[in-house]
């Protein structure tokens, strides 16, 4: 059954399914097209009639991931125009809370186009879902001296403001929205809680693997840029990549992402981008004095999102997506583990106290549980801490293994578990049979948190330190691996 909503650009037809209704592909923003490409987004145009919105829209452009993830990670790319696009379920009504969603993909990969984002279980369960599409790679991130920096943050404000204008429309509250994302839609919602042009836009946030701290300065940033326009020939400038073929400078940004991971020497690429990424990551947000005028955990910890409560956590070993499937792990002998910790910044010695609880596990497997915390548990803890002077902040922990040997609970493996669509999840992460209790318990825990601001179990303080566990059993876990992570958070 077609049903029709009236935004601020015309009418939109969409398609309702057992009570819940999916508006899909509406464009947020003018198409991005041409020099307009490395600019800061325009208002949508508006149509005539009653515009179809019953299929997904474009993705952003993007190369495939590389094998093995290409495997893992289910990507769907549909190229085309009016790629800054958004998703909508709704399942009518008025006053309902909206959940604003921020794709992962390291900012050069992903899309709302993900079968394991589709909003319906939320929507059935009184929340309006929304799916944003975004810049990715240099149209989004690359910083050129002739255009502005962190388009893809600003692509993220201009969603947020059509929400403010047209949720209602779909029987939703402007006042209640949460923003929520996952790795580098985590980071991205961290530095949105910082940046003054989307204070107001949103009133709860969701952090799930995400950072506070993984930001670039922006001349760092200029470096990867002017390495992707040498390849290409071009100048570093927009209208220098706006003259190439977008499929060329696809292949471009893949060379230069190869070559950081083979090689993240902070003198060749930048000392903040190697530290914030640890050579996986080639683009971040920059700290530009425009859109981004600070490290988002000190602009947080000033008060820049006070009175965003925050429920914020991540999978108990995030980094065996990415040391397990490459081999990386299995390379890594004991003599090579104290120097390869020690390229990354961190004390060797901290590996004797990892290595004394996980008996019988390889110098790749402790390598892999330390740089995990090194990057994700400890900057969750720093923006709980951060945060919870101004709001209140909830802590969680993914703990369910991945049915493929070795991965455990790795990095963005609790995304259908969110989102309850473990009945779609194809990736040979999740075996025959996941539990579906707990996607009950999770998917549960993030619709109180958008419709309360409570997602059921006590707020973070430094005494106990509670963290609401996600596995086989659930339960609340009181100050979990405390030796270990007293290692990083000496003074906090």
């Amino acid at each position: 059954m077609d049903s029709i909503a009236t935004t601020s650009s015309g009418q939109l037809r969409g398609t309702t399914t057992s009570g819940i209704t999916a508006y899909l592909g509406i464009p947020y923003a003018a198409d991005p097209a041409g020099s307009k490409a490395f600019q800061a987004p325009e208002p949508a145009p508006g149509w005539d009639g009653v515009r179809d919105a019953t299929a997904l829209g474009s993705t952003s452009p993007q190369p495939p991931y590389e094998p093995p993830y290409d495997v893992l990670l289910t990507n769907p790319l549909h190229p085309g125009p009016e790629f800054l696009n958004l998703n909508v379920w709704t399942p009518g009504g008025s006053g309902l809370p909206v959940v604003v969603w921020f794709h992962g993909g390291a900012f050069r990969n992903g899309s709302n186009a993900t079968p394991a984002y589709d909003g319906t279980a939320f929507a059935r369960d009184g929340v309006i879902l929304v799916g944003v599409n975004y810049r990715l790679g240099v149209q989004g991130f690359g910083v050129l001296k002739d255009a502005p920096s962190n388009r893809g943050l600003l692509d993220q404000v201009a969603a947020l403001r059509w929400v403010q204008e047209n949720i209602a429309a779909f029987g939703g509250d402007p006042g209640r929205v949460t923003i929520a994302g996952q790795s580098a839609g985590g980071m991205s919602v961290a530095t949105l809680m910082s940046m003054p042009s989307a204070r107001g836009l949103f009133q709860r946030a969701i952090v799930q693997s995400g950072s506070a701290t993984a930001t670039a300065l922006e001349a760092d940033g200029a470096v990867i840029t002017a390495e992707v326009a040498k390849r290409l020939g071009v100048e570093s400038t927009a209208a220098g990549f706006a003259s190439v073929a977008i499929e060329e400078l696809l292949a471009a940004q893949r060379v230069v992402a190869l070559e950081l991971r083979q090689n993240p020497d902070p003198a060749r690429w930048g000392a903040t981008v190697v530290s914030a990424g640890g050579g996986i990551m080639p683009f971040f947000p920059v700290i530009d004095g425009e859109s981004v005028h600070a490290r988002p955990l000190d602009a947080i910890a000033s008060g820049s999102a006070a009175g965003v409560d925050l429920l914020i956590g991540t999978t108990t070993e995030e980094m065996r997506l990415f040391s397990i499937p490459s081999g990386m792990a299995a390379a890594i002998t004991a003599e090579a583990l104290p120097v390869l910790l020690g390229r990354s910044g961190i004390d060797p010695a901290i590996a004797a106290v990892y290595a004394a609880n996980r008996p019988g596990e390889s110098p790749g497997e402790i390598f892999s549980a330390v740089i995990g915390d090194g990057f994700f548990s400890l900057p969750t803890l720093q923006l709980a801490l951060a945060q919870r002077a101004h709001a209140t902040a909830y802590l969680y922990e993914f703990d369910w293994q991945s049915a493929l040997d070795g991965l455990h609970a790795c990095h963005a493996l609790e995304l259908p578990f969110v989102f309850d669509t473990l009945a779609t999840a194809t990736s040979p992460l999740y075996g025959g049979q996941p539990p579906q209790e707990v996607a009950d318990a999770m998917h549960a825990a993030w619709v109180a948190f958008a419709a309360t601001g409570r997602p059921g179990w006590s707020a973070y303080e430094t005494t106990t330190r509670p963290v609401m566990t996600f596995g086989l059993p659930t339960r609340l876990v009181e100050d979990p691996r405390a030796d270990e992570l007293a290692l990083w958070m000496s003074g906090n």
